[in-house]
């Protein structure tokens, strides 16, 4: 066995070094994805294929080739922040989505046979900004907030 500094190793090889110690938000999980979209704004990406036609558990398991959720499993951030795989399942869990937003998001019969990266991100960003207005709402109006819309 060969032993190599780490000096040695970033001359032939890219090296990127990753703090598994530090946990990110959901916020964070998010940004990165869309991060890594956005840094390749015209590569096609694969769409999933008709997605709602599958059972929970084939949805769980589905996955594609070359998806937008493959470049998030290939990221080593996000998969040292607990990324499992690039399946439906694994990524509706860790970006915290929902079986309908993941859908919405990259199905085939929303987005096509594919989609760039940039349509990805933009899809990513509208439903993350849907997804932010609705949980405030929500936050809003069980703080008794729906006392501004009532009768008096």
């Amino acid at each position: 066995m060969e032993h190599k500094t780490l000096a040695d190793l970033q001359a032939v090889a890219d090296i990127q070094i990753v703090d598994r110690s530090a946990g990110m938000s959901r916020d964070e999980r998010r940004r990165r994805w869309i991060e890594l979209l956005e840094a390749n704004p015209n590569t096609q990406y694969r769409s999933l294929h008709e997605i709602e036609l599958l059972s929970p558990s084939q949805r769980r398991d589905c996955r594609a080739d070359n998806s937008p959720l493959s470049l998030a499993f290939a990221d080593p951030v996000l998969r040292s922040a607990g990324l499992q795989s690039e399946r439906v399942g694994h990524c509706t869990d860790f970006f915290e989505l929902s079986d309908e937003q993941m859908h919405h998001a990259f199905c085939s019969c929303h987005v096509g046979l594919s989609l760039t990266g940039m349509q990805a991100a933009h899809r990513l960003r509208r439903l993350f900004r849907t997804d932010d207005f609705r949980r405030g709402l929500k936050r809003l109006m069980s703080q008794g907030f729906q006392l501004l819309f009532s009768r008096t």
